[in-house]
């Protein structure tokens, strides 16, 4: 895949990520009432929403700011947990179906932004230093 094709769907990708947890952020800290519904059926107090809508926040903005990468990395890692205590959390009050997969569905999709930000890093690290300013 050429650079720039890499460039456009990592940031194809990484736009429609923030912008769904950008919504599911505000939706938490608005303490909206399908989030508290679910909230009370998985056993967690209700004001835990406004704790992760604001993390999420944060990682929202960690994920499209290109200059710091570790707390880049942190912040996918960040997202990761999420969906696997989503994935956990549902599991251990019996949910199945689409409820107990859809984690795992956002998992996967976090995973492609991710992957073609470390494809355009190593595209970045290999480059002459005039093509790294194109790239950047």
């Amino acid at each position: 895949m050429k650079p720039a094709t890499t460039k456009i769907l990592y940031w194809v990708f990484t736009i429609l990520f923030a912008a769904f947890f950008t919504m599911d952020a505000i939706g938490g800290i608005t303490k909206q009432q399908a989030g508290v519904d679910v909230m009370q059926h998985l056993g967690y107090p209700v004001y835990v929403m406004q704790i992760t809508g604001v993390a999420k926040i944060l990682g929202v903005i960690a994920i499209l700011q290109p200059k710091f990468n570790t707390i880049k990395e942190w912040a996918f890692a960040g997202f990761a947990f999420n969906f696997i205590g989503a994935f956990a959390s549902r599991a251990i009050v019996g949910d199945s179906g689409f409820l107990l997969i859809f984690p795992l569905i956002m998992l996967a999709f976090m995973f492609v932004p991710y992957l073609l930000w470390k494809k355009l890093a190593g595209i970045k690290s290999s480059a002459p230093v005039s093509m790294q300013t194109a790239l950047a």
